[in-house]
């Protein structure tokens, strides 16, 4: 697996803040869907302080941990911190395209609803 760099992402001190395991989608929207043989995952939260946990806490190598099936792919990485998300875009998931695809979710438009489901130590304060 390739694993591009992340990029510094803003500062967030998670020092003395509790946490308890909850879903990723009970503070973050997420669409997906393809680009060729590539999927494209976008992922977001409501505030400037949220956004700076998802930002250290959603690497690409967490990414790959939460989904199991982009192991041994090329995953990119970019922050759009004016709009509180992140953007990723993954090589090679769809193989040779949605027509060729062997598949369940040729077209990656359940990627994002799958990583909602996955469970991470998020800070009680997110949860409203």
């Amino acid at each position: 697996m390739e694993v591009l760099v992340d990029p510094v992402a803003p500062r967030w001190d998670a020092t003395g803040v509790p946490t308890v395991p909850a879903p990723l989608g009970r503070v973050a929207g997420a669409r997906s869907g393809d680009k060729g043989g590539n999927a494209n995952l976008g992922v977001w939260v409501r505030t400037p302080e949220e956004y700076g946990w998802l930002a250290r806490t959603l690497t690409v190598e967490r990414l790959v941990k939460l989904l199991p099936s982009l192991e041994g792919l090329m995953v990119e990485r970019f922050e759009l911190p004016n709009l509180n998300a992140l953007n990723f875009v993954v090589h090679g998931l769809l193989g040779r395209g949605v027509a060729a695809s062997p598949r369940l979710d040729p077209q990656a438009k359940a990627l994002g609803e799958e990583l909602r489901a996955r469970m991470l130590e998020v800070p009680e304060t997110f949860l409203r």
